[in-house]
C-alpha cells in the first residue's frame, strides 16, 4: 500500500510536490472550527485538478432531486452543504509572470498539517522563468476561540535577486458546488463593498435564503516592520480584492497577512451581518496575527491535554489516532444544537454533508466520553427537535408512528437513492439506542422525562406498523429492508433491523416503568399528549414475543437475512487484488449478488447489545462473517476491531484498527480525494477506547478490561465519566488508573470492584 505522508505522532507532512494526486493532500489537510472549514487548497493560483472548497456549519441548499422516474414519497430534493465564498485567496505575480503552481517550477515542496497547534503550513521554493528563485512559507487557521475568524501569514523571500513582487488578497463567491445536479450556481450576490486595505462580499443562497458575509483585512511587512505599497482596487461579479505591488529585495522577506471573518444569518439579523463580519475582522486585525495564533495555539493544548489517546512504540498508529480526534474536533464542538455531524464534515462535499445514523451509532460515545455532558446531549436534542418532521417522513410512506431521515439537514427526508431511503430503516433504532446509551452513561435519567419518552414512544409506533405478521409462523417480520450491510438490498429479515426493533420496543417498556415509578405526573402528562394507549402497547408486547430471528442452525450463528446461505460462500482471501474494492470494479447486480459484506451488520447488532451474548456467541459470529466483509464502508472495521478484542483476537484487532485510523492517510478504499470520513473516525476512537480499553458501562459502573497490542509499549487514554475525568494506561499486564478531576468513585477493572481516590490513582495487575 503506498504511503502518502511522512511517520509522525504530532504532524501529517507531505514531502514533494504532488499535483496528480493533489485532491487526496487536499482532503487530508482539511482545517475546521465547527462553524466554518476549508480543504486544504493554496492560496495561489493553481489550474491543476483540484477542488476549491470553503464551507460554512448549517447552511445548505435543497438540490431537486434527480432521477429518471418518481415515486410517491421520494425526497423533493438532495440537500448540498455549499460550497462558499473563497476566502483564502492571494494571487502571486513575480515581475510580470503571474504564479500559478500547475504551471511554475516548484521544488521543496512540504505541506504540514500541524494537529497539535492547529494550523496548516506550506514551505516550498519556486523559480520563475527567468531563473529567480523564491522561498515560500505560508501558514493559516481557522481560530476554535473566535469561530467566525480565519487568519493566513504569506511569506515570500527572493533567494537570488531582486523583484517587483504583486499581491492579490481577495474574496470569491463565484463557486459551484461540483455535486450540483443541473451545474447550477446556488449563489446569489446581495452586495459588496471594497477599499484599500479591506472589502466584504456578501452572498445570499437561492431558495432558502442564507445570507453569508465575508469580510477581510490585510497588512504587509518587510523583516517584520510594516512597510508602504501601490495598492488598487479589484471589483466584478462576486469578486472583491487589492491588488499590491512592492519592491522586495534579495534575502529579505515580504510577508502578507490576511484576516477573514465570516458570518451567516444563521447567527444573526439580516441587516447586522456585514456589519458584525466587518467588526469581527477589524477585530482580528487589530489584535494581530501572533496573538491570535497563541490563544487558538493554547485552546488546542487545553483540548490534547484533556482528550489526547498517547501510544508508544507505533508511530503510524499514534499518528493515526490524532489525525482522527483532531478533525473530530475540527467538525463539531457541540455548542449550537441546530447542528450535527456530516460524515465528511468541512473537507468536501460528498454525501452531502448532511446527518446519518452515523452520529448516534459512532459519534455519540465520543463526544459522551471527551466532552462536557451538554454537548452529547444536544446531539440528542437535535433528533428530538426534528421529531414532527420524522412522524411526517412516515406518513409519506403510509406509515405510523416516527421514521427519522436517512439523511437530513432539517428533519425532512433528503437522500436520493430509494433502497437506502426507504428500506435502511434500522436507523430508527440507532436512535432509540443513542438515547439508552446516553442515559446509561451519564445518569441523566430526567432527559427521559423531558425529551426521550416522546422519541421512543413515536419510533416504537412506526416499528409496530412496520412489522408484518406472518400467521403460518406465528411471527412477526420485518419485509422489504435494507440492513447495515448496505451491499443487500430489499431482503427479508435482516438479523439486526429485527433484532433492534424488538430491543427499541422492550427499551420503550423499561422507560415507561422507571416513569411510572419517579415521575408519575409526567408520564400521565405524556401519555394523554401521546395518546398512548393499553392495546397499542398489548400490540408492542406481542412483537416482541413472537419476532422472528433468522438462524443457521448448523453452525450456530445469526443468519444476516433470509436466504443469505443461498449464496456462494466465499471469503474475501478468494478475490484477486483487482476484484478490489468491489463498489469501483465489480457491477451493482454482482455485487447485490455475492455473499461479500461492506460492513458490519450482525457484528453491529453484537456490539450494541454486547451484554446480551457471551464470548462464544461472539467469537463464532466474528469467524464467520468477518472474512466475508470487505470493509469498504468506513464504519466497518472500527466495529470488528471492537469484537475481535473483546474475545481475544488481539492482532486481527490492531490490523483492523490500522486500517480504521489510516483509512484516509492511506487512501484504503480510493476514495480520499472526495473527503475524509468524520463520523468514522468516532469509531477509531472507540477501537482503541471500547476494544482495547474494553470500556463499558455495567451496573451502572464503568468497567475497563484492557488489553495491549503486542507492537505497542504502552498507550493511555482520558475519559470524563459523570464528572470524573480519568487517565487509563495500560501496558503489559499493567493497568494504572488515574483520576485527574472529580470525587472518590468506584470503578471495575477486570471484574473486580477499586475505589479511585479524588485526585489519587491505583494500579492494577492483570492475572
Amino acid at each position: 500500500m503506498k504511503k502518502y505522508f511522512k511517520k509522525d505522532e504530532w504532524n501529517i507532512v507531505e514531502e514533494g510536490f504532488h499535483p496528480d494526486e493533489n485532491r487526496i493532500y487536499e482532503s487530508v489537510m482539511s482545517l475546521g472550527n465547527g462553524h466554518m472549514g476549508i480543504r486544504g487548497n493554496f492560496e495561489e493560483r493553481f489550474t491543476g485538478d483540484g477542488l476549491q472548497g470553503t464551507y460554512i456549519a448549517g447552511v445548505y441548499y435543497p438540490d431537486k432531486t434527480k432521477v429518471g422516474w418518481w415515486k410517491n414519497g421520494y425526497p423533493e430534493y438532495f440537500a448540498k452543504v455549499l460550497n462558499a465564498a473563497n476566502f483564502i485567496g492571494i494571487d502571486l505575480i513575480i515581475d510580470d509572470e503571474v504564479i500559478d503552481l500547475a504551471k511554475t517550477k516548484v521544488k521543496s515542496f512540504k505541506r504540514i498539517l500541524n494537529m497539535k497547534n492547529g494550523y496548516l503550513k506550506r514551505k516550498f521554493t519556486i523559480t520563475t522563468s527567468s531563473n529567480k528563485e523564491f522561498n515560500v512559507e505560508v501558514v493559516r487557521f481557522l481560530s476554535i476561540v473566535d469561530t467566525e475568524l480565519a487568519a493566513i501569514s504569506y511569506k515570500i523571500t527572493p533567494i537570488n535577486c531582486n523583484a517587483s513582487i504583486t499581491f492579490t488578497p481577495y474574496l470569491d463567491g463565484d463557486i459551484c458546488n461540483e455535486d450540483s445536479n443541473y451545474n447550477e450556481k446556488f449563489w446569489l450576490e446581495l452586495q459588496k463593498n471594497v477599499e484599500k486595505y479591506n472589502a466584504n462580499l456578501t452572498m445570499k443562497t437561492k431558495k432558502l435564503n442564507f445570507i453569508a458575509s465575508t469580510s477581510m483585512k490585510w497588512c504587509i511587512h518587510e523583516e517584520n516592520i510594516p512597510i508602504n505599497s501601490s495598492i488598487s482596487v479589484l471589483e466584478n461579479e462576486k469578486f472583491v480584492g487589492n491588488k499590491i505591488s512592492v519592491s522586495a529585495e534579495e534575502n529579505k522577506s515580504i510577508t502578507l497577512y490576511k484576516y477573514i471573518s465570516v458570518t451567516t444569518n444563521r447567527d444573526y439579523d439580516d441587516e447586522d451581518i456585514v456589519n458584525k463580519a466587518n467588526e469581527r475582522v477589524k477585530y482580528a486585525y487589530e489584535k494581530g496575527f501572533e496573538s491570535l495564533f497563541k490563544e487558538h495555539a493554547s485552546a488546542w493544548e487545553t483540548r490534547w491535554n484533556n482528550n489526547d489517546i498517547v501510544i508508544k512504540g507505533d508511530v503510524e498508529a499514534q499518528q493515526g489516532i490524532r489525525f482522527n480526534i483532531f478533525h473530530l474536533y475540527q467538525t463539531y464542538n457541540g455548542m449550537d444544537s441546530r447542528l450535527n455531524i456530516g460524515p465528511k464534515g468541512f473537507t468536501g462535499e460528498k454525501y452531502g454533508g448532511s446527518t446519518y445514523w452515523d452520529t448516534e451509532a459512532y459519534c455519540l460515545p465520543f463526544y459522551l466520553s471527551t466532552a462536557n455532558h451538554q454537548i452529547a446531549k444536544n446531539l440528542l436534542i437535535y433528533r428530538y427537535n426534528h421529531l414532527e418532521k420524522a412522524k411526517e417522513n412516515a406518513q409519506k410512506l403510509g406509515l405510523k408512528g416516527a421514521l427519522y431521515p436517512m439523511v437530513t439537514m432539517n428533519g425532512e427526508e433528503c437522500h436520493n437513492e430509494w433502497e437506502i431511503t426507504f428500506e435502511e430503516i434500522h436507523r430508527n433504532a440507532a436512535i432509540s439506542y443513542a438515547i439508552y446509551n446516553y442515559v446509561k452513561y451519564t445518569g441523566d435519567k430526567k432527559y427521559l422525562a423531558d425529551y426521550g419518552f416522546e422519541v421512543l414512544t413515536e419510533i416504537s409506533r412506526f416499528w409496530a406498523s412496520r412489522v408484518t405478521f406472518n400467521p403460518y409462523k406465528n411471527k412477526y417480520m420485518i419485509l422489504g429492508v435494507t440492513g447495515p450491510n448496505e451491499y443487500e438490498n430489499n431482503v427479508n429479515n435482516n438479523w439486526y433491523t429485527n433484532t433492534m426493533a424488538s430491543w427499541n420496543l422492550e427499551y420503550t417498556f423499561d422507560v415507561i416503568f422507571y416513569l411510572q415509578k419517579e415521575h408519575p405526573t409526567r408520564f400521565y402528562e405524556l401519555t394523554d399528549k401521546l395518546n398512548l394507549s393499553d392495546p397499542e402497547m398489548c400490540k408492542w408486547k406481542d412483537i416482541i414475543d413472537k419476532m422472528y430471528y433468522p438462524h443457521i442452525d448448523s453452525l450456530d450463528v445469526f443468519e444476516q437475512q433470509d436466504g443469505y446461505m443461498d449464496k456462494e460462500q466465499l471469503s474475501v482471501k478468494d478475490l484477486s487484488e483487482t476484484d478490489l474494492p468491489l463498489n469501483q470494479n465489480w457491477s451493482w447486480d454482482k455485487i447485490l449478488r455475492s455473499c461479500f459484506i461492506k460492513q458490519a451488520d450482525v457484528l453491529q447488532g453484537l456490539f450494541f447489545l454486547n451484554d446480551r451474548f457471551d464470548l462464544e456467541t461472539k467469537k463464532r459470529n466474528f469467524d464467520f462473517y468477518e472474512p466475508k466483509t470487505v470493509h469498504e464502508s468506513s464504519l466497518s472495521p472500527c466495529l470488528y476491531s471492537i469484537i475481535a478484542s473483546e474475545i481475544g483476537y488481539i492482532d486481527k484487532a490492531y490490523e483492523l484498527y490500522l486500517r480504521t485510523s489510516r483509512l484516509d492517510l492511506d487512501n484504503y478504499n480510493n476514495d480520499t480525494e472526495d473527503g475524509l470520513h468524520i463520523t468514522s473516525m468516532a469509531g477509531t476512537w472507540m477501537s482503541i477506547v471500547y476494544g482495547f480499553g474494553g470500556m463499558r458501562i455495567k451496573d451502572d459502573m464503568l468497567s475497563l478490561n484492557p488489553c495491549i497490542p503486542n507492537v505497542w509499549s504502552k498507550y493511555s487514554f482520558r475519559i470524563n465519566f459523570r464528572g470524573h475525568l480519568i487517565k487509563v494506561s495500560v501496558e503489559n499486564n499493567i493497568v494504572a488508573i488515574e483520576q485527574q478531576n472529580g470525587s472518590e468513585f468506584n470503578v471495575n477493572i477486570y471484574g473486580e470492584n477499586y475505589t479511585i481516590p479524588s485526585k489519587g490513582e491505583i494500579t492494577v495487575y492483570k492475572r
